[in-house]
């Protein structure tokens, strides 16, 4: 069953007379208890993608185009008034954002924050609120919930206030979990710690999870299903083991390599030449054909295809069932 569907999502930005295209054409679906990861390097859309599910994004200047729709358990969010994207807010979808030190309120204590997201649910009132906030204090493992919960932000280190933000997303009892890049500035031991809890409350919750990251590395032990993003495109979506051993995207295997392997005997990591396109400066065709290590100029090949590259923006084709891919070479 799908909790979440996203058919030909297309948002721009319009600024000052000039529209900045940042996501065109997204589609795909999320189902109940799926953990799906959004990859691709910054600049790629993946935030903008997941704000858009709640309508998050200012509007104006964000625009979605005529085309887009967005199913929320049926329900089409870019039909609904600000009481209707309140409720879902507030009841189905729970963001972690990058930054904890920056989304919790400094001059509150913790208990005060999370208290806060308890009642605001529809059985808000009822909930013995303390009692609560000690309980997912204590799911999301943080030690000592009770002296804890009267801290403030700033009197917790960078791990602990990730742990209070998940507790935050929980205390809604959402059906969905958005966790955008939630271990960026973490060091690698607590990186992992806080992948485990996220996976750890998937099963226990049965709740369905949006992960975003640049980073490959992560995925393949996470995620159930990977979808790659390149400058505002989908340019492969696969199951995650799929993914990791049989890429099918130039660019999907350039992220790949670009993983650092413990053991491997080389003087260099590998690195993806050049940057993302800025939205103002996107290519007529293939996105990523400045950086194509396959559709190479100096390389012998067929200049018709190559063409095909500079000019039209390849199809989204299934390659086999349940793996597509966005690429003029794929046969």
């Amino acid at each position: 069953m799908n909790v979440l569907e996203v058919n030909d999502l297309s948002v721009d930005f319009r600024i000052d007379g000039k529209v900045y295209p940042a996501v065109s054409n997204v589609s795909f679906s999320l189902k109940k208890g799926e953990i799906l990861a959004l990859v691709g390097e910054s600049g790629c859309g993946k935030s903008v993608t997941c704000m858009s599910l709640t309508r998050l994004l200012p509007e104006p200047p964000a625009h979605y185009s005529s085309n887009s729709k967005i199913l929320l358990q049926g329900q089409s969010v870019l039909d609904l008034n600000k009481r209707g994207l309140r409720k879902i807010r507030r009841e189905n979808v729970s963001y972690i954002f990058q930054e904890p030190s920056s989304s919790l309120n400094p001059v509150f204590r913790i208990d005060d924050q999370i208290a806060e997201a308890i009642r605001l649910r529809p059985d808000g009132a009822q909930a013995d609120v303390k009692q609560e906030i000690i309980e997912l204090l204590t799911k999301v493992g943080i030690p000592d919930p009770v002296k804890r919960m009267r801290c403030y932000p700033h009197e917790l280190s960078g791990g602990m206030q990730q742990r209070v933000m998940i507790a935050m997303a929980l205390a809604g009892k959402p059906d969905i979990l958005i966790a955008d890049e939630p271990t960026t500035a973490l060091d690698v031991t607590i990186q992992a710690q806080i992948l485990d809890l996220l996976k750890s409350l998937r099963e226990q919750e049965n709740m369905s999870i949006i992960l975003v990251t640049h980073n490959l590395g992560i995925v393949a032990d996470m995620a159930d299903r990977v979808i790659v993003m390149y400058a505002g495109h989908t340019v492969e979506e696969a199951l995650a083991k799929e993914i990791i051993f049989n890429p099918q995207h130039p660019y999907t295997a350039a992220l790949i390599n670009a993983v650092p392997k413990l053991g491997a005997r080389q003087c260099r990591l590998e690195t993806i030449p050049g940057t993302v396109p800025s939205p103002d400066n996107y290519p007529d065709g293939c996105r990523f054909f400045g950086r194509c290590a396959i559709a190479d100029e100096k390389k012998p090949g067929n200049k018709d295809l190559l063409n095909l590259c500079k000019t039209q923006i390849p199809e989204w084709k299934e390659i086999k069932k349940g793996h597509f891919a966005r690429c003029h070479y794929l046969k």
